[in-house]
């Protein structure tokens, strides 16, 4: 569950520029302010239930939008491959890696 929740801020950091935004801003007191769905339906006077709907809706779309554009998992591999050249150089090809490794990573 834990690991559900980063992953789909992750892809929310990825795309969400992509959603509109009612979308962005109800996935962000949800999952980044953790507002409950009644909060949420209080401040935006509708149901929980629509915004459960909303949420659903929003978090099916991110998925989508990895699925169609890897963004997210050609991240990870390359992370990867930048740690494994890691452990094989040394010096400033090291240093320089992890330098990368490390910009990569703010993304």
């Amino acid at each position: 569950m834990k690991d559900d929740i980063l992953q789909l801020t992750l892809l929310c950091d990825f795309y969400g520029g992509l959603l509109t935004e009612k979308q962005r801003a109800f996935f962000e007191m949800y999952h980044f302010n953790d507002l409950s769905l009644s909060e949420i339906g209080d401040e935006q006077n509708i149901s929980p239930q629509a915004v459960r709907d909303l949420l659903k809706r929003t978090e099916n779309k991110l998925i989508k939008y990895e699925e169609q554009l890897g963004l997210v998992g050609k991240r990870a591999a390359l992370l990867k491959k930048i740690t494994a050249a890691e452990n094989l150089a040394d010096g400033a090809l090291k240093e320089m890696l992890a330098e990368i490794k490390k910009d990569i990573e703010v993304i």
